[in-house]
């Protein structure tokens, strides 16, 4: 079996009975020696100290006034933010249970580096046995911001970190064959290279095919139905759609902030103008194995799943979407 996705550390966490993610003195430590935290060399007597006695026990208590007699202000925000994603994850039984807690008080404390990468090893739990790249790469819209690459026939997605500060336009190594010349080559997963994504999972360097009636939103809809099975224990069925034609837009989630906010227009009865209706990226139909779950108002109409770019062609998806916004009337864990 091909592993994948190794620097979030799922290898350094055990599990509980239910498959849940169980945090442990190797992960807490992994986060103690990253390199933001190693004191300096004119880093002070406390920084030196809290560092070297949270490498030997990870859970020891730290308080309020030791984090303020940190004498660097940047070294004191970066332990204070990462005590409290410690003190999160002994809180709770899981790291799955963690997330959802913050999810569910709506919370906005955490740093969203932190909570992708709580999401980022759910993820990798919640696919643990997948063995299908399109699938894995899929699921890197979850915890990992995307930039649309320009391309006449096709709706590419880049991750941003790698192709946004290289080259404003990124071009398909396919495209460099012919001529073009640029600072950005990307390859395109595809059935021709899709075996290389097990050694390159960690490098998020592979565009992703998300074009309508392709490979791509087929792989998406299996990650969201894998996320709300792991999270919540709901059995769904989610089917990409190519327009809400003729649809009765009793119930939606926006998968992303815009995608809210072009829902709402829906909602209301607005008709989407033509650059609005253009930052829609990809449109899902779910439908809840079991509808007595669902809200008495919703009975048995789908829900409508809006994913979106940003103005400026990014996409940042927003996966606690899923967990808060559909129709259901007791929400459980599984964990």
């Amino acid at each position: 079996m091909n592993d994948f996705w190794i620097a979030c550390g799922h290898h350094l966490l055990d599990r509980d009975e239910g498959g849940g993610l169980r945090v442990t003195d190797e992960f807490l430590k992994a986060y103690f020696a990253r390199p933001e935290l190693m004191p300096p060399d004119d880093a002070c007597q406390v920084e030196r100290r809290l560092h070297r006695e949270l490498l030997s026990d990870p859970r020891q208590p730290v308080s309020a006034g030791e984090i303020a007699g940190i004498a660097d202000p940047d070294a004191r925000e970066n332990w204070q933010f990462v005590l409290a994603f410690r003190d999160l994850l002994l809180r709770h039984p899981t790291l799955e249970a963690a997330y959802l807690a913050t999810v569910r008080a709506g919370a906005n404390d955490l740093p969203p580096l932190f909570v992708n990468q709580l999401v980022h090893v759910i993820l990798r739990n919640a696919l643990d046995g997948c063995d299908d790249p399109f699938v894995l790469r899929a699921a890197e819209l979850f915890f990992r911001a995307q930039r649309i690459l320009p391309h006449e026939q096709a709706l590419l997605l880049g991750d941003e970190e790698i192709v946004g500060g290289i080259s404003p336009t990124p071009v398909l190594s396919l495209m460099s064959m012919l001529g073009a010349t640029t600072d950005a080559v990307v390859d395109v997963l595809n059935a021709e290279n899709v075996a290389a994504y097990w050694q390159r999972s960690d490098q998020f360097d592979m565009a992703f095919d998300l074009t309508a009636d392709g490979m791509g939103p087929t792989a998406l809809a299996q990650v969201m139905r894998r996320w709300l099975s792991h999270l919540l224990g709901l059995d769904v069925t989610i089917e990409p759609l190519r327009a809400l034609q003729d649809a009765k837009l009793t119930w939606y989630v926006g998968l992303d902030a815009d995608a809210t906010r072009l829902g709402d227009r829906l909602w209301h009865g607005e008709e989407l103008d033509g650059p609005s209706a253009d930052r829609v990226l990809a449109l899902f139909r779910l439908t809840f194995v079991d509808s007595a779950l669902a809200l008495d108002d919703v009975e048995d109409e789908p829900v409508y799943l809006i994913l979106s770019m940003s103005a400026d062609q990014k996409l940042r998806m927003k996966p606690q979407n899923l967990l808060t916004g559909l129709p259901v009337k007791r929400l459980e864990m599984v964990t």
